[in-house]
């Protein structure tokens, strides 16, 4: 299967509902509107009488409401995002060569082409192409949203810090203490200009544990030392404050980090992270369709998305297999970081987390190693058998009577390497990089939609409609 086709399969359902909303308005008359409120604005000195003030704001109210003709905007610096980094990006990779930024790639070891350097660090194009995108965005929305000018700043701040750091992790590969403290930091600006609430719904099921009877429980008043629960609405609600905003900022780390070490084949990194944003895209073109209270939210998280998901396509394009760039650390903290700027920004994010289960099982599997109650390589990633032309889980040795409780068999003296990646192989067998990565894409996109299906139907279940 090509890889042409195979890129189509996450972007159809979004594209679906973007053609919707496309053509739900004419766009062509809205943008003559833009220009010539515009040219009113800026480029006349005669000031407009107060009924054609009048007439202009009401006019502009009912256009703010026409999303269609924005989401055509921002396609539009979609597909610029994706041609200029598809440009770039083998003009970009010879001056990384020039300066020793390269690697090799370890999956090629014992073939010809196992000695040749591969450029890094290369998803410092697609950064600051995303940069420049969001920029041009974000003349055309805070014009129309100026309420939001704060969180499009704070959103470029954040996405700009983790850039620098990812390309200076790929330059000095700095230690992992900093790569968990850094990020901390660069989600300060999001944190401070949340606005949101800091409450959760608590399931139906829980709500008797907390209040019965309309009276708080042993437990509830327990609970009361850490959060409020809210008696008024008997319990069903409660308001986290610090603690919610302490789990945004836990959330920035997670992501930025999770793609980071669910990686080491070619076009998993950007694979992955394009199967994320299809999926984020599509929740928000759902409630903006619907008339979400939260409409605003998710237009400005579109917006994002749509940008990083051009990018990030022209970014897979190269680093597809065989890759002739790898992403590096740069992409991965930029993309992590772009996904907590959208759910921490556009108040979704728990639903977040459930288009990361994929990235949430393998750390949760990973934590033995990475925690050093098991030895933990410096490089993970799938060992490639020369012979069989085929990758094959890696492993650690130990000796015979060690950590038998991740063996299958106890005189074994090696020991697969815990991630999700070496975990399918061991259930699937060996297999070729190139299907590996189509596997593990298509483990995230079933993930994905389950998630969708979590948050819409199986969650009446818990919650309240």
């Amino acid at each position: 299967m090509s890889g042409h086709l195979l890129s189509s399969i996450p972007f159809l359902p979004p594209c679906y509902l973007l053609t919707q909303l496309l053509l739900e308005n004419n766009p062509l008359q809205v943008i003559a509107y833009w220009i010539h409120d515009f040219i009113q604005k800026h480029l006349q000195i005669e000031k407009e009488s107060s009924s054609d003030s009048i007439a202009s704001s009401q006019q502009q109210q009912s256009f703010d409401l026409l999303v269609g003709p924005q989401l055509l905007a921002y396609v539009i610096v979609s597909i610029f995002g994706y041609w200029a980094t598809d440009y770039l990006i083998p003009a970009i990779k010879s001056y990384t060569l020039q300066k020793g930024i390269c690697g090799k790639d370890l999956g090629k070891r014992g073939t010809k082409i196992a000695d040749n350097d591969i450029p890094e660090a290369l998803g410092i194009v697609p950064g600051a192409i995303f940069l420049i995108c969001l920029t041009f965005c974000l003349v055309g929305y805070a014009t129309s949203h100026p309420t939001k000018q704060l969180d499009l700043n704070s959103a470029l701040l954040s996405v700009c810090f983790m850039l620098f750091l990812g390309f200076t992790d790929d330059v000095l590969d700095w230690p992992w203490r900093y790569k968990l403290v850094l990020p901390t930091v660069a989600s300060l600006p999001l944190l401070c200009c949340y606005s949101g609430s800091t409450s959760i719904v608590v399931p139906i099921q829980l709500r008797s544990w907390l209040m019965q009877n309309g009276e708080l429980t042993t437990f509830g008043r327990i609970l009361c030392y850490f959060v409020v629960v809210d008696e008024n609405a008997n319990g069903s609600i409660l308001n986290l404050g610090l603690w919610y905003l302490l789990y945004m900022g836990m959330l920035a780390v997670f992501c930025t980090n999770a793609i980071n070490i669910y990686a080491g084949i070619n076009g998993l990194e950007a694979g992955q992270a394009y199967v994320i944003g299809c999926a984020v895209l599509f929740h928000n073109l759902l409630e903006i369709q619907s008339g979400s209270d939260a409409k605003e939210n998710h237009l400005f998280s579109a917006m994002i998305m749509l940008s990083f998901i051009g990018v990030t396509l022209g970014l897979l394009k190269h680093n597809w297999y065989p890759a002739s760039v790898f992403v590096g650390d740069t992409f991965c903290y930029f993309a992590g970081m772009t996904f907590a700027v959208v759910g921490i920004l556009g108040h979704f994010s728990k639903t977040l987390l459930l288009f990361f289960i994929p990235q949430v099982i393998n750390f949760l599997y990973s934590t033995p190693q990475l925690f050093k109650l098991v030895p933990c390589p410096r490089h993970r990633l799938p060992k490639f058998n020369p012979h069989t032309g085929l990758m094959e889980p890696s492993t650690f040795e130990c000796r015979s009577d060690q950590y038998t409780w991740l063996k299958r068999n106890i005189n074994d003296t090696t020991v697969p390497n815990m991630t999700l990646i070496n975990l399918m192989l061991q259930y699937l067998g060996p297999m070729n990089e190139k299907s590996l990565c189509i596997v593990l894409l298509g483990l995230q996109m079933m993930f994905c939609a389950l998630g969708l299906l979590i948050r819409y139907k199986i969650s009446s279940v818990f919650f309240d409609a």
